[in-house]
């Protein structure tokens, strides 16, 4: 027996799950986990709401409550969705409570009183209309090395971390002001002590991931820096040392000691209050599962702390997954780009969901989720090959024999059963989960293809005994689909389970038992597994049809044949520069649209206006025939969402398509069904003051 530690990256309780947490992260744990188990290993699976970070404060200052509002509102529906998904934590815990910080603290005073921890002055963004130190998170810019975007701390699009002084174009979060760079004190980790021991240790991790080992090795070579671990804010860990009263411990430092917390939580919960050292002391594999923009936290700095620590086990791989993208573009809470996980749990089968990110989970490459694919890979796998098959042998038995006959097995086809259910759990082993979930799907199509060929509904009225022969090979291929689909479809697999005559649980089974003789149980009269899906039912809002960008006028000129238009050209961003006509000269001079931030509806059909080619169409109020302007804050080309809708945006729509989206003005603001319209940097304003309930046009 093996020791498992699976440690799955700790999601932000600012907002509602996306597919893009569940593919990255939660789902491959699951399927690790699940799969050691059945393999009578010790697992110990934990993560849990990571609810210190400066987005919790971001929510809760534009909702005007308090972060503990937020966190445990979202914290509650984590928990109830990840029980919707069958996700298996033995301990799916939380930061912010007590025990957490206990622990977080004491881990801090090990290193300080090492030497790891230490003071020193730095230079930290200030907001002099705020009339405070801003967090990493309530700046954005943009990276000195890629030039995408910067958040604070890191870089979205190339993953660098980086100092203050390194960020382009800053701006603050709240008021959008440029802050300027003021000295203060902070508390530092001596990261740069580690880098000769953390590349000793990666000597032997030749099995890693190629894009983690070779990220890593790329982020150590270029030189370890020490980083802040304490930050100017009042949400958080407090500092356990006098003369920090008003800091708190920085996120990345207090979320990934969770992984400690949570194992000696667990401990403390079950009755064995030192069980924990099992995994952390004693010879455990510790394997840490998370999407790439979190590499270097758990590849170099937790690493780091935990040699700082000392007498704890490092990790031993960590399978990073790249990116969910949707539209070519990332899962992002804070860009409203995602599919939530209480909105698909209400409308399709979480198994379902499990199958398809299984089937296209992110190893290797970025992914896209697309809808038309999901559809396809629903109907044609899991309800066409899959689920047709099981329902096929199984209704067969049952109205012809009413339980699993006794017979002998094809040893010629239960050998290519043999082979591929091995193949599963080296799959598996080796953190391949597609390629695992790609055998399942082909014993399946092994069963129907052998049902295909023997043709029992002939031999049962032709030779009794052969057809018995070719259901009890058949039924046993249901018995292995079950144990397989397990650690990837944990639900379905119940189903089947309980539809094969057994009366307890498929989780109490070992995953050998797939190959071992089948009981001749009664069988009731099998149920569907999956039901086949329409997309035209699927995508339902037309919101979501919607390319909303923000976009920055650059020039303006007169059309040469109207008295009323202007010719805008813009930029917006990775879309590159477009130029629009627009109606709107009555009402604004050139001069005061030069450079202001517009949103543009950017996959209108082009047309001819006068003559001249336009290519979009910029959003504006109308009050009683005045068009109003809509004023945006975000990065040129950046995403205009609503909360709680799916953006699937159409390549191209009409203008009569575009007005079935009824949006309206509200309190200065643009809201469409009773949520504000936003872009990164907060909710779209109106140019200026409208009553409340015009139309947008």
């Amino acid at each position: 027996m093996e020791r498992i530690f699976v440690g799955v990256a700790w999601p932000y309780a600012n907002g509602s799950l996306h597919l893009g947490t569940l593919a990255g992260c939660l789902l491959p744990g699951d399927i690790f986990g699940r799969y050691h188990r059945m393999k009578g290993n010790a697992v110990l699976m934990v993560s849990g709401s990571d609810e210190h970070g400066t987005p919790i404060t971001l929510t809760a200052e534009k909702e005007g409550v308090t972060p503990k509002e937020i966190v445990d509102r979202y914290h509650k529906e984590h928990k109830e969705n990840l029980e919707q998904l069958g996700i298996q934590f033995e301990n799916f815990t939380r930061t912010s409570n007590e025990f957490h910080k206990n622990v977080v603290k004491k881990f801090f005073l090990k290193l300080y009183e090492k030497g790891y921890i230490y003071p020193k002055k730095m230079r930290a963004f200030y907001c002099q209309n705020c009339s405070r130190f801003l967090p990493d998170r309530y700046v954005e810019g943009v990276c000195p090395y890629c030039h995408g975007k910067a958040r604070g701390d890191q870089c979205e699009e190339c993953g660098a971390t980086l100092e203050p002084e390194e960020i382009l174009e800053p701006k603050c979060k709240i008021c959008g002001a440029e802050p300027i760079l003021k000295e203060t004190e902070h508390l530092f980790f001596k990261l740069s002590a580690f880098e000769e021991k953390l590349l000793d240790w990666l000597k032997d991790k030749n099995f890693w991931r190629d894009n983690v080992i070779n990220f890593t090795l790329n982020f150590i070579k270029s030189g370890l820096k020490d980083r802040a671990i304490t930050r100017d804010i009042e949400w958080g860990v407090e500092v356990p040392i006098e003369g920090y009263e008003n800091k708190r411990i920085y996120v990345w430092f207090d979320a990934v000691i969770g992984y400690l917390s949570a194992s000696m939580e667990w401990a403390e919960k079950i009755g064995k209050p030192d069980e924990w050292k099992k995994w952390w002391k004693d010879e455990a594999k510790h394997y840490y599962f998370l999407a790439k923009d979190n590499i270097p936290f758990h590849t170099v700095i937790w690493p780091a702390m935990l040699m700082a620590h000392g007498g704890l086990n490092l990790p031993y791989d960590v399978p990073a997954n790249e990116y969910l993208t949707l539209s070519g573009e990332q899962f992002s809470k804070s860009k409203g780009i995602g599919i939530w996980i209480p909105d698909v749990l209400k409308r399709f089968d979480a198994d379902a969901i499990r199958y398809y990110l299984s089937i296209n989970m992110p190893e290797k490459h970025d992914t896209d989720w697309r809808w038309e694919d999901f559809v396809a890979k629903n109907n044609n796998e899991l309800v066409a090959i899959y689920g047709n098959f099981i329902h096929r042998v199984l209704t067969f038995i049952h109205k012809n024999f009413g339980k699993i006959p006794a017979g002998k097995i094809d040893e010629e086809i239960w050998q290519g059963v043999v082979k591929n259910f091995e193949e599963i759990g080296k799959a598996i082993e080796a953190c391949h989960f597609k390629e695992g979930m790609k055998k399942v799907m082909r014993i399946a199509q092994i069963g129907n293809q052998y049902m295909n060929a023997s043709e029992p509904w002939k031999l049962v009225k032709e030779d009794v005994e052969k057809c018995k022969d070719v259901l009890h090979t058949l039924a046993r291929i249901v018995k292995v689909l079950a144990i397989a689909s397990t650690p990837y479809m944990p639900k379905t697999a119940n189903k089947i389970w309980k539809m094969l005559g057994y009366k307890d649980e498929i989780y109490s089974h070992k995953w050998e038992e797939a190959l071992e003789d089948i009981e001749e149980n009664e069988i009731e009269k099998p149920a569907p597994l999956f039901k086949k899906l329409e997309l035209n039912e699927i995508i339902e809002d037309p919101f979501s049809k919607l390319d909303l960008r923000v976009a920055k006028i650059i020039k303006v000129e007169d059309h040469p044949n109207a008295d009323k238009l202007y010719i805008l050209e813009l930029d917006v961003g990775e879309l590159g520069k477009r130029r629009i006509v627009a109606g709107i000269k009555p009402w604004y001079k050139k001069d005061e649209l030069i450079g202001k931030k517009i949103v543009l509806l950017a996959n209108l059909k082009p047309a001819k206006i006068r003559g001249v080619r336009s290519e979009g169409m910029l959003l504006a109020v109308d009050r009683a025939g005045e068009a109003i302007l809509l004023l945006a804050n975000g990065k040129e080309g950046s995403r205009v969402f609503v909360e709680g809708v799916e953006s699937n945006p159409a390549k191209q729509i009409s203008y009569e398509e575009f007005t079935k989206v009824e949006m309206k003005s509200k309190d200065g603001k643009v809201e469409y069904n009773g949520k504000f319209l936003r872009d990164n940097a907060g909710e779209i304003k109106i140019f200026k003051q409208v009553e409340d309930g015009h139309i947008i046009r």
